[in-house]
């Protein structure tokens, strides 16, 4: 059974870091870019992160460049989400995904994601 399993949310200082992971399993893993997607109260679904199955990493929207790194371990079939220099509004549950594909694409879309996890709650206080 395919499983995504994130940890690490947490209550944390603006300025503060963070690093959130997904523990994958049921299928496999180094064959598929798998990604974040976080949810704000009151917003939509919004794409972070992704990382190919090669390894290529993508941060899609401005406010997280520079700030958030994605990276992956295949051997242990996690993937890392690194958060640095922390905002309030960086504050969401964080979702990891497994995209239908190896690429990220273009852009980050619900429509291509596979598989979701239940969510991590981040909360970064002012």
């Amino acid at each position: 059974q395919l499983q995504l399993v994130e940890s690490g949310g947490d209550l944390v200082q603006s300025g503060g870091s963070l690093r959130l992971s997904c523990a994958a399993s049921g299928f496999t893993f180094s064959e598929y870019a798998i990604g974040w997607f976080r949810q704000a109260p009151g917003k939509e679904r919004e794409g972070v992160s992704c990382i190919s199955s090669s390894g290529v990493r993508i941060n899609y929207p401005d406010s997280v460049k520079g700030r958030f790194t994605i990276s992956r371990d295949n051997a242990k079939n996690t993937v890392f989400l690194q958060m640095n220099s922390l905002k309030p509004e960086d504050t969401a549950v964080y979702y990891c995904v497994m995209f239908r594909s190896n690429h990220c694409g273009s852009e980050l879309s619900t429509t291509r994601v596979g598989s979701w996890g239940q969510g991590t709650q981040v909360t970064v206080s002012s």
